[in-house]
């Protein structure tokens, strides 16, 4: 049974590359990861900003989220990938925890009985 799991990846990417660049970056990204088995849910592309302290003598980067959905395993080896692509100068991968369903809420008669 596979144990699918919501997670983040925060990459922030060299700001050199164009904008046509970015976006091949990240489809390659996305390509990568459905290659290992995840599935990407989404691609949220932050563009340029500023660092809070240079980062191999960059001043800004270009930030991008992916949301996927994949067993641990596979964004360990994502992050392995991402490790070695030199246009990436960081990532943060975080699990998303799944939230509980609330209860549901007390019938009208209920709440007219209490007061």
């Amino acid at each position: 049974m596979r144990s699918l799991r919501l997670f983040e990846i925060l990459v922030i990417i060299d700001p050199r590359p164009t904008d046509e660049e970015v976006a091949q970056l990240l489809a390659r990204l996305q390509d990568n990861l459905k290659e290992l088995g995840g599935e990407v849910v989404r691609v949220e592309n932050w563009g340029k900003r500023r660092l809070a302290h240079d980062i191999k003598k960059q001043r800004e980067g270009t930030y991008a989220v992916l949301e996927v959905s994949a067993e641990p395993s596979v964004v360990k080896e994502f992050e392995r990938q991402l490790r070695l692509n030199e246009n990436v100068l960081r990532f943060l991968s975080t699990r998303v925890p799944v939230r509980k369903r609330a209860r549901p809420a007390k019938p009208p008669e209920a709440l007219e009985e209490v007061g």
